[in-house]
């Protein structure tokens, strides 16, 4: 399994992780961000956003569950917040496939709420903050069903 890591950066790097992020990962349309309240993940979409062109507001879509964003080359993203699901088959009503299989780009945040809808295929991108605020980043490609942690 391919896989990265990007240490001790802070906020104001953030931009610049967000191109090495995209440069790791842009072959592959999912993107799970996976980290504690407040580690940074919607923070981090945002900085993607900005590295793929994206103008629109970004913001966290905890209330529709998505999010859809262009840029000035008409690439869709979709920027989805599972925090707030109860049941995984919720995903359905909103027709979770056709994204995921839609070839845009996914960023995921909250993916661990709905892990059998998950595609086998994915960047998981997990985001830690230690106690005296060292930010890291560990993106791992996980390819087939492979296992992840």
């Amino acid at each position: 399994m391919e896989s990265k890591t990007i240490d001790n950066y802070s906020l104001s790097d953030i931009h610049e992780v967000a191109q090495q992020v995209k440069s790791f990962a842009q072959d592959m349309p999912i993107w799970v961000f996976k980290g504690a309240m407040g580690a940074g993940k919607t923070t981090l979409v945002k900085a993607i956003a900005v590295a793929f062109g994206v103008e629109d507001q970004v913001s966290s879509p905890t209330f529709g569950l998505v999010n859809e964003y262009r840029n000035g080359k008409g690439q869709t993203f979709y920027h989805f917040d599972f925090y707030r699901i109860n049941e995984e088959e919720e995903v359905l009503d909103i027709g979770i496939d056709e994204y995921f299989y839609s070839g845009n780009y996914c960023w995921l945040e909250w993916a661990e709420k709905i892990p059998h809808y998950l595609p086998e295929d994915f960047v998981l991108i997990t985001l830690a903050v230690d106690e005296s605020g060292k930010r890291k980043i560990q993106m791992n490609r996980v390819i087939k069903g492979q296992k992840h942690g």
